[in-house]
């Protein structure tokens, strides 16, 4: 239960959405029930019918940002930036005037300290190398305008690692006169920047579903989790539990906290939408499942033995072998359960990861 080993599952590439649905609740849904493990197929615009009439959805607002920057560096070459603590830099930008956070920088050889860059189609964003640690580097941004305006202007959305194509889906899209990864690539109830990949699970939900969702008596509730690019990294022990896990900036509000307190109370389902919403959830959740209004920096693991003290169900993608959010879906459904309807959806043709298709757990 505790090896990393006993997370891994035989998943062949062609299984990895390269693209998303071509209409987001048109996306299939895996149903399994946790207790008996059984597993039923849907699609995702069916899940008005398979969610009780007074559930309570929490889902994720964060809004992912175009943390992408291409450019080349003072003495040549191209270099891509990749913005991976947003947070950390819109705090030291309010607090200094100027932008500096953590990135991953390719090139074809690693910049050293001091390094400049030159980012942007029109040069207008440069920034300089003051760190490196691990492989992370701390950079500086230097503009003369607004940053976050121009970076709006100049970035580009960032996509996992395992999307690899061969053509950008902004230029396909305009030919085709469809949205691209701009629009795909985040939620339709996005609103608090920060966010450096999706909250995945949200991609299926359109606004038609969830007016008709609302007109059923199904209430959302919003909270705010800025994922991360550590959703990414790897597990590199063979202990789980010595896996040191990523710290994310979070905000609940005491509103969204009283409404679910008293959802609770009622005896209603709350039913998180992706792990990003369970994790911030059950970070908040007291013993008695009470959740209290905070902001600050979410890095609860939950693997199996967790004790779950408020989400009932949950809607969530298909996970990476040996990831850290596989292991959190394995604490809630049972890791054989999981593993076994992994097993069937690679058997029915599902499509994984974050353009993929979708799984709820109740």
């Amino acid at each position: 239960m505790y090896l990393l080993s006993d997370y891994d599952y035989d998943l062949p590439g062609e299984r990895i959405a390269q693209m998303p649905a071509s209409e987001r609740d048109g996306s299939r849904l895996l149903r399994l029930a946790r207790n008996s493990g059984a597993v039923f197929h849907h699609h995702f615009r069916d899940i008005e019918n398979l969610l009780y009439h007074d559930d309570l959805l929490v889902i994720n607002n964060t809004k992912v940002i175009p943390a992408r920057l291409k450019g080349k560096k003072e003495t040549g070459g191209k270099v891509e930036v990749l913005i991976i603590d947003y947070y950390q830099g819109l705090k030291h930008y309010e607090e200094t005037g100027f932008f500096q956070c953590d990135c991953l920088i390719r090139a074809s050889k690693s910049p050293k300290k001091g390094a400049v860059l030159l980012l942007g189609e029109d040069n207008s964003l440069s920034a300089r190398v003051e760190k490196l640690k691990n492989g992370i580097f701390e950079v500086k941004f230097f503009t003369n305008g607004n940053f976050i305006e121009i970076l709006k202007r100049t970035g580009e959305i960032p996509l996992p690692p395992y999307i690899k194509r061969n053509f950008s889906v902004s230029e396909d899209a305009k030919i085709k006169g469809k949205p691209g990864d701009k629009e795909n690539y985040q939620t339709v109830y996005a609103e608090e920047e920060g966010a450096v990949a999706a909250p995945t699970a949200g991609l299926h939900f359109t606004e038609s579903l969830m007016k008709r969702l609302k007109k059923k008596g199904i209430e959302f509730a919003e909270l705010t989790l800025h994922v991360g690019y550590g959703t990414f990294v790897p597990v590199r022990v063979n202990d789980i539990r010595e896996h040191n896990i990523h710290s994310e900036y979070f905000s609940l509000s005491r509103q969204t906290a009283e409404h679910i307190n008293k959802a609770k109370k009622e005896g209603r389902r709350i039913v998180a939408v992706g792990t990003t919403s369970v994790r911030t959830l059950e970070f908040l959740a007291d013993d008695n499942g009470r959740l209290h209004p905070a902001s600050g920096m979410c890095n609860l693991f939950i693997y199996p033995g967790y004790r779950f003290k408020i989400i009932d169900s949950m809607i969530t993608n298909f996970h990476l072998p040996e990831s850290t959010l596989l292991m959190l879906v394995s604490a809630f459904a049972g890791r054989e359960n999981i593993l076994s309807a992994y097993k069937e959806a690679v058997k029915k043709k599902y499509r994984f990861f974050s353009y993929g298709d979708a799984m709820l757990i109740d």
